[in-house]
């Protein structure tokens, strides 16, 4: 996981620079500019120079629009950054340079969303640049403001994070408002990716770690494609990404998606640059490379939701309920899953033993959250002790250890590394729950 310090000859340190000659050439917006969100296809945008990169609003299904930084030239319109994926606005609203120098948008109403925060001179004008970066400039053309400061889940070749910078991945594919899972260089220098304590942003369980403490101090992403995190000196501490792919025929980006893993993708540029590729985002390296298997902790439900099942394959993880459950919400599989069936009575007089029976499931398993915990037993013997426990929902049975668990259950994962059965007690008439 975590690399030692590498120790490079000068001239092949020169190739992991940050920065190196970079034509940072941009089309400036004036004072007084705006767009405005538009439901038809010529909602207009600010393009930088090459065209590779564009900002406006897009619409985001039948929600609304989302102000957002965008790959132009691909056809699926990547967004790598955005200003209010926790607030969509409606048609009408409009971002504006104001003659001030504010920037900011409003919605169709005139309400106030989100402005830019900065300190410093005033703006003389806006920029949208050939790295995917957006300025603001004073009349100096030193930047005041600048998207790559604030960035959102996605960071682009020539951006540094640095101590207390943060990613936060957004909740789903098409929905960007904050999700669960965090990346960030902690001011004490250790770089890490945590499940977060959702709906707040704060860190659960860290399921990476470079455990560089007192000596991590800039994560960057460089002009070359590679992907590391230095010390104060410059020294390499960590490398968490090596390009192998030109980046004059791919675009290139890190993001940390919605299921919790941190991707370098890479995409042609051009059919011509693809060589057989499809044209579309590629992995070249994804952290971790199995989350089912990395995320436990005993607070927070895991990569999937509580009750669920993950399992990992080329493509990432995938979310499933166990038999006899269902998902809460099917549009919204991460609220997790719930019984199909009623659930077995407390009720002395009525212990409904003979009601309910097993289902196997290989190699599956719900990770801690046990509350009782037997050695050197017969599966039998842990199937009769669930049965008999009104509380028990599962029996993790596994090399004559018998562990119960009882609802909700939390980091289930599915994976032939992890042997053994869950046995999963469900009604024998599978009467649906009233």
């Amino acid at each position: 996981m975590a690399c030692p310090l590498i120790n490079l000859p000068f001239f092949f340190l020169f190739m992991f620079l940050p920065f190196s000659t970079l034509a940072q050439t941009s089309k400036n917006i004036s004072l007084g500019s705006s767009l405005t969100a538009l439901n038809e296809d010529n909602s207009s945008s600010w393009t930088s120079p090459s065209g590779d990169f564009a900002f406006g609003f897009q619409r985001i299904g039948k929600y609304g629009f989302l102000l957002a930084i965008w790959f132009d030239k691909i056809k699926d319109k990547t967004i790598v950054w955005s200003a209010n994926g926790d607030n969509l606005v409606p048609e009408g609203s409009k971002v504006e340079l104001s003659n001030g120098g504010k920037f900011m948008l409003n919605d169709a109403t005139g309400k106030r969303i989100w402005s830019a925060q900065f300190v410093g001179p005033g703006v003389a004008y806006a920029s949208m640049l050939d790295t995917g970066n957006f300025v603001l400039a004073d009349r100096s053309s030193s930047n005041v403001w600048e998207s790559f400061d604030e960035p959102t889940d996605t960071i682009l070749p020539t951006q540094i994070l640095n101590q207390n910078d943060k990613l936060f991945a957004r909740y789903t594919a098409t929905n960007y408002s904050r999700g669960r899972f965090m990346f960030i260089l902690q001011s004490d220098g250790n770089l890490l990716l945590y499940t977060t304590r959702f709906p707040l942003p704060t860190n659960n369980f860290a399921y990476f770690a470079t455990m560089t403490m007192y000596a991590g101090f800039q994560f960057i992403f460089n002009q070359s494609g590679y992907l590391y995190l230095t010390a104060k000196n410059g020294s390499i501490l960590n490398m968490v990404s090596s390009n192998t792919v030109s980046m004059q025929n791919f675009y290139h980006k890190v993001t940390l998606e919605h299921d919790g893993v941190l991707r370098h993708s890479v995409h042609p540029k051009t059919a011509a640059s693809s060589a057989g590729s499809p044209m579309a985002w590629s992995p070249l390296t994804s952290e971790p490379s199995n989350i089912c298997l990395r995320i436990e902790g005993a607070i927070g439900s895991g990569a999937c939701g509580y009750n669920s099942l993950c399992s990992y394959n080329d493509k990432g993880p995938t979310c499933q309920c166990p038999y006899g459950y269902t998902f809460i919400d099917p549009n919204d599989i991460l609220k997790g899953c719930k019984q199909n069936f009623v659930s077995q009575s407390c009720d002395a007089a009525l212990p409904e033993t003979e009601s309910f029976d097993f289902h196997e499931m290989q190699s599956t398993e719900w990770a801690g959250g046990g509350y009782e915990q037997f050695t050197s037993v017969s599966e039998e013997w842990c199937r009769q002790n669930c049965l008999d426990d009104c509380f028990c929902v599962v029996a993790i049975f596994k090399d004559r250890e018998c562990e119960k668990k009882r609802i909700p259950l939390s980091n289930g994962r599915m994976d032939p590394s992890i042997g053994g059965k869950a046995l999963i007690k469900v009604r024998k008439d599978n009467s649906l729950k009233y």
